[in-house]
């Protein structure tokens, strides 16, 4: 009973929180296969921790900014001259606005983290690209096709990549859907603006992270793109930055079909 005692105590360590503890694998018997799937358990767990504290600091420190300027334009509303007390009133309202879309995305982010069941159903990916593409003035072209997934997650996906070439890659927003082999599809949405440098191309999915100068000019909390990766793994696709022929940058979001 050794082992099983040693496992016992391995188990102990990592409920009280250290939760880098593993516990020795050894052997080729019942033991050592529960000991494996303990630590295979235990290796998702740390992730999942560490990616919601990674979550919560980098959400605190974004929070911070919003609410100082809301403090800020409050703090001399009363005093200010009649024109001074608009734009103040559309600067409270634009960081307002800021705080609830940081706040709905983190809710997002985290939900998605621990392991969220998809609700799948047959989605019209077609439409819903034609209805998001209308709210940013948007091109598309391609064919009708149905794909089961989270129709609510897939419309955030391709809400957030089409914003995001809106907001960086300039006026011409191009968004094409398309089948490939295997039964799966594709859909790209392309820009004309100045471009992802290379080196910055798989680190865009990061959460909170920003190319340096876009936070100031262009606002945006550095989430969108990080859960459209995220809600690409949870339909076991995958998603991708590169550079556009003739400048630009496009992004590939790939969904596999039914099977």
């Amino acid at each position: 009973t050794r082992r099983l005692e040693s496992l016992q105590r391995g188990v102990e360590v990592f409920g009280s929180g250290q939760f880098g503890h593993r516990v020795p694998e050894g052997g080729r018997d019942e033991v050592a296969t529960l000991a494996a799937s303990f630590n295979r358990a235990a290796e998702r767990i740390e992730k999942l921790v560490q990616a919601n504290r990674s979550l919560l600091a980098n959400a605190s420190h974004e929070l911070r900014s919003p609410l100082a300027r809301l403090k800020m334009a409050l703090a001399v509303l009363e005093g200010a001259a009649p024109a001074r007390r608009d734009e103040l009133r559309r600067e409270i309202d634009r960081n307002i606005r800021e705080l609830d879309t940081l706040v709905e995305e983190v809710l997002l982010a985290s939900r998605l983290d621990a392991s969220h069941r998809l609700q799948r159903e047959p989605v019209d990916l077609l439409g819903l690209l034609a209805e998001e593409a209308a709210r940013v003035d948007a091109e598309v072209e391609g064919e009708a096709l149905t794909l089961p997934g989270d129709e609510r997650l897939l419309r955030r996906a391709l809400r957030n990549l089409l914003e995001n070439a809106r907001r960086y890659g300039g006026d011409e927003v191009q968004a094409t859907l398309h089948a490939v082999q295997g039964g799966g599809v594709e859909v790209r949405v392309c820009d004309r603006g100045p471009g992802v440098p290379e080196a910055y191309r798989e680190r865009v999915f990061e959460p909170f992270f920003r190319l340096p100068g876009h936070a100031e000019r262009e606002g945006g909390v550095g989430l969108g793109l990080s859960l459209v990766r995220q809600i690409a793994e949870q339909h076991g696709g995958q998603v991708h930055c590169e550079a556009r022929e003739g400048g630009g940058t496009c992004f590939r979001l790939s969904l596999p079909g039914p099977g």
